[in-house]
Parts: C-alpha cells; structure tokens; sequence
C-alpha cells in the first residue's frame, strides 16, 4: 500500500475544503454574523491539510486501484471531520457527534438533518450546509480532478470510485478533461435554476441554496417548512423538473450536448427512469385526489414528492405521511431504487434495476431452453460477466447493511416504520421517510451510536459500498502465483 500517496490526496483535498470554506464565510460577512467558525474551521483545515501535504510530498509510485477506492472513502470521511466544526463552533449544532452527522448527510447528499428548525439558524452556517450537497453532489475527488494537476491513471481510479453507478462510459481521452466538462454541465445546470427560482420571487440567498439542493439532490431546506413555504406552483415545478434533470446519467447530457450525437436520447436506462417518474405521478396523484382540490393539485403535489424522492433529494411540499398506505409504499419502492447511474443521486440506480431485470429474464428463458445462450445487454451492448456479478454482490451487500442497521436502531424500541425508513433514507442518501423522521420531523430522536451507525450508512450508501469495504480489506496482499 503506497501510504504517502494517500495522504498527499488526503492534504489536498483538505486544501481545497479550506478554500471552499471562504464561500460561507464571505455569507456570514455580508449578513454581519461573526466569522470566527468558519476563520477557526479554515485554519484548522489549512493546518491539517498542509501537514498532511508535507507528509506525503516525497510519494513515489503510482497510484493503483486499492489506493484510490481507500483514498476516496478516506477524503469523504476528513472532509465531514473537518467540515462538522462551523456547526459546532457557531452553536448551530453544539454536539459534535450531532453536527458530524449533518455534515456527512450534506455532502453525501442524503439531507436528513438533527436541526428542528433552520430559521433561526445563522445564514453562513445555512449556506455551508447547502453548499456541502452541491460539492458532494458531483464528488469533491472530481472536483479536485477538475482544478489540480492530475495524471490520467489518477483520475482513473479516483473517477472510478467516486462517480456512482454500475455502468461508466469514457466522456473524454483525458479524464482531467471529463472531469471539467462534468462540472461546466453542472454549474450550468445550476445556474439557469438559480436564475428560475429568482423570476420566481425567491430572494437570491433563497434561490442559491435551493439550487445547491437540487443540483446536488440532496434536499437541505432554509426554510422550516422546505419548498412548501414558497406555497407557489411555479416553485414547486421549476424545483421538481430540475430534480428529475439532475437525476439523469451526465454522461448523457456530454454526449448530446457536448458530442451533439442523439445517440444519448436511446438510453434505456433514461426512458426507464422517466417512464417510472411518469407512472408514479399518476398513480399517486390518483391515490390522493381526495385529499386535495383536484386532480391538477393532486398532480402538482404527486410530481414533485415523485422527483424528490426518486433523484433521493427529500425536499417536500407536502406530509406524504398523511397520504394513503400505497402512495407510501411506492415513495419507499422509489426510495430504493433511485436515480440514474452518473447522476447526482442516490439509490441502487436505475441501471442496476435494469440489469437485474434482464439478468432475471435471462435466466427464466435458460431454464426453458437449456441450450440458448443468454446474454444480458444494456442499450444494445454486451454486458461483461464482471458487471452483472457486480451488480449481483452490490444488492447482496445493500440487503446485508440494511437489514444489520435496521437491527441495531431498533434497540431504541421506537416504531418498525421509523426504524426501517431511517436506514433506508439513509443507506440510499434520500434524507426523510416516514413516521418521525417523516417530512415534518427529524433525525434529531436518535442516540449518538445510532447516528454514527446512521452516518456510515450515508458513506455507504454515497459511495456504493465497496470503497468502503476496502478499507478494512486493502491491506491483504494478492496470493502469489506459485
């Protein structure tokens, strides 16, 4: 294992974290609150960071695939350490196992938050606290790659543990390249929201940080009652088509906008994400028409909670724990299954379904015809063995993490619908579910190892497990060939 190489990942990202803490701090400036948490966080970070760097300016070697899966989940976990302290050091959030927990649920983009109300709340620690999903929505090991000098066979293997998803398409020759033409797209994305949200009405502060949530799908509100304080049909559409776009594969958004080929509009992973998104909306809206004036209302209220909970943002418009037990019972369905691989959202992804799907079909129609030779293709290329077994051991894992958190929350005997959603929300980075943690309640009800447990399970669930996993495995050496 070629440690230094590690911790010189480890100083940069640190650096970078430093410098992207000016953001909230030049906030608070401009609205008169003290600076001292994010000036003592900054230098804290630039200490840490500068040492590290120092430690590990003489690596040598390059950089394999066990060393980036362990620098990723490494940098996901220092930058939370660290980026926690402004809650912390504001009084925001004066418990730092409390204030670790919102901060990993920020950048993992999962959005379930300890706070009871955010209004009252600082606006520079408000700003960080949206601003950490628009920096973990696309990775801040991407980002890095964006604005450092990085050789090809490093991105490679830090895109490669970063960027969610079963099924990676080459964007560019150079992955430097990739990595800048992902963040043009999604500056972008989030710029014309921004600019939306305002036409809108929203104040600029507002419709920043919304846009942030959205970009980043992960759902951290200003507002005590999310975007349904706005009450405005026009928010509430402009907010739910972005979280559908964002829930989309980038690669596609290259390949049509960049590469100007259609080719991208043939996914079948996109049509399959859309025609879902299509279907729950009406079922729901049809589901709880009774509760609303119409059917248009009952849309309007479906379509949003639908792209919410699907892109795994979580904001909310409405108590969907109100609605009747199968607009529930799909919102968890979708809780699972997620957005599109690529995208800013969570979930087990849209493509993974897909392949299990056919995997399945495939399957039925061998034990019928014994002798027909099945393969399982996704948009009309042959999948390797490699990545159908992938995706096999993933839901495995997904099932074996669920089911174990799920056991050891419900030592604190509260009810199976909180319990069981709290891991869910969590394990696919979605921020509310039902019951107490519902979208008019909180994470807040939860012991600090329940947090911690609840915390890994956002990092588990962000970086889709297996860079996890390697932390505790990357140390074994491969068997030697005799």
């Amino acid at each position: 294992m070629n440690y230094r190489i590690i911790i010189s990942i480890l100083g940069r990202v640190l650096t970078i974290e430093a410098g992207l803490l000016l953001a909230p701090l030049a906030v608070a400036l401009l609205y008169g609150e003290s600076p001292w948490p994010f000036v003592w966080t900054i230098a804290l970070t630039l200490a840490a960071g500068g040492g590290l760097l120092a430690l590990g300016r003489k690596h040598q070697g390059s950089l394999r695939p066990r060393e980036g899966f362990v620098s990723v989940t490494l940098s996901w976990v220092f930058i939370s350490l660290f980026g926690a302290l402004p809650f912390v050091f504001s009084g925001a959030i004066p418990n730092y196992i409390s204030a670790l927990f919102e901060i990993i649920s920020g950048f993992t983009t999962t959005g379930a938050s300890v706070l009871p109300e955010v209004e009252s709340v600082p606006k520079g620690v408000l700003f960080w606290r949206s601003f950490s999903h628009f920096v973990g929505g696309m990775g801040v090991l991407v980002f890095m790659m964006a604005v450092l000098p990085t050789d090809d066979e490093h991105s490679m293997h830090l895109l490669r543990a970063e960027v969610p998803g079963p099924v990676k398409g080459k964007l560019t020759p150079k992955m430097r390249g990739t990595a800048r033409t992902l963040y043009y797209i999604y500056i972008a994305m989030t710029l014309v929201e921004v600019v939306l949200l305002l036409f809108g009405g929203m104040s600029l502060f507002d419709a920043l940080t919304t846009s942030f949530g959205t970009a980043g799908t992960g759902g951290f509100g200003v507002r005590n009652a999310s975007i349904g304080a706005y009450n405005s049909a026009y928010v509430d559409v402009v907010v739910g088509v972005f979280m559908v776009a964002f829930g989309v594969n980038f690669n596609l958004y290259y390949i049509v906008l960049v590469k100007r080929s259609l080719k991208g509009l043939k996914s079948q992973e996109l049509w399959g994400y859309l025609l879902v998104v299509a279907v729950a909306t009406v079922t729901i809206a049809l589901n709880i028409v009774h509760q609303y004036h119409g059917i248009l209302q009952a849309l309007r209220y479906s379509f949003f909670q639908v792209s919410s909970i699907i892109t795994t943002t979580g904001f909310a418009t409405a108590d969907f724990n109100l609605w009747p037990s199968y607009s529930k019972a799909l919102l968890v369905l979708l809780m699972l299954m997620g957005a599109c691989a690529g995208s800013t959202g969570g979930g087990t992804k849209v493509a993974r379904l897909v392949i299990l799907g056919k995997t399945i079909w495939g399957e039925i129609r061998q034990l019928i015809n014994p002798r027909s030779v099945v393969r399982v293709t996704l948009d009309g290329e042959k999948l390797e063995k490699g990545a159908v077994r992938n995706t096999m051991v993933y839901y495995m894992l997904y099932a074996l993490f669920a089911l174990g958190s799920f056991l050891l929350l419900s030592l604190e005997d509260y009810d199976l619908e909180t319990t069981l959603t709290s891991v869910i929300s969590c394990l696919s980075n979605i921020g509310p579910g039902l019951g107490l943690v519902g979208p008019t309640g909180n994470f807040s009800i939860w012991s600090a190892p329940s947090k911690l447990i609840l915390s890994l399970c956002m990092l588990l669930g962000r970086l889709e497990i297996f860079p996890v996993l390697t932390l505790f495995v990357a140390g074994i050496r491969p068997r030697k060939k005799k």
